[in-house]
């Protein structure tokens, strides 16, 4: 620790001097940063309406001594000869994505994934009460047509029954007639030998 008075102050001095200059070469930081990514999503017209600022902040950083006039020169010819080069086409910008629109896009697709799996899913249920029913019908169709057959069966036993009930009715009323049949001729046969006998 320095026991002068004006050692005291010079370090005083010398912290603030050394945050305004941080705060400084931290605004040409972010403001080149910011004219960057303007050129990486190409927006050209927002970063030419840009570079006249950039400039000025870039010529203040030397005016406080932070970089050297030199080196500003370079950052000044650097950053606009990239604007001109991607404006004419001779430089070519794969887009870059802020974290804004990465996340907006990773919550689409998140979304859109979602959206597949349910629909999935409720084909996946409709395709399983279409099985189910299916089946239902089916077995119904075979109930019903194994209670057809049997209807038509229990027909066929009924129509076979009458059959031979009146074919054995048409049996038992023939076999009396034939028996009387010869009964009567039998008596006329009797009644035509007596009465020769009679004269």
């Amino acid at each position: 620790m320095p026991n002068i008075k004006s050692a005291k102050k010079r370090v005083l001095v010398t912290e603030k001097k050394a945050l305004e200059n941080k705060a400084m070469r931290t605004r040409m930081r972010n403001s080149i940063k910011k004219f960057n990514d303007c050129i990486d999503t190409l927006k050209l017209d927002e970063a030419e309406k840009m570079l006249p600022g950039l400039m000025s902040v870039i010529d203040e950083a030397v005016a406080s001594g932070i970089i050297h006039k030199n080196n500003a020169a370079n950052k000044k010819s650097r950053l606009s000869a990239r604007l001109d080069g991607v404006k004419s086409g001779k430089i070519v910008v794969n887009i870059k994505k802020d974290n804004k629109t990465i996340a907006a896009e990773k919550a689409q697709a998140a979304r859109e994934k979602a959206e597949a799996a349910r629909a999935e899913n409720l084909r996946k249920i409709q395709e399983r009460t279409a099985a189910k029913e299916a089946e239902k019908k089916a077995k119904e169709d075979a109930a019903a047509a194994e209670k057809k057959a049997k209807a038509d069966e229990k027909k066929a036993s009924v129509k076979t029954t009458k059959k031979t009930s009146t074919a054995t009715e048409k049996k038992t009323a023939d076999k009396p007639a034939a028996t009387k049949k010869p009964a009567a001729t039998k008596k006329t046969a009797a009644k035509k030998e007596e009465t020769p006998k009679a004269e």
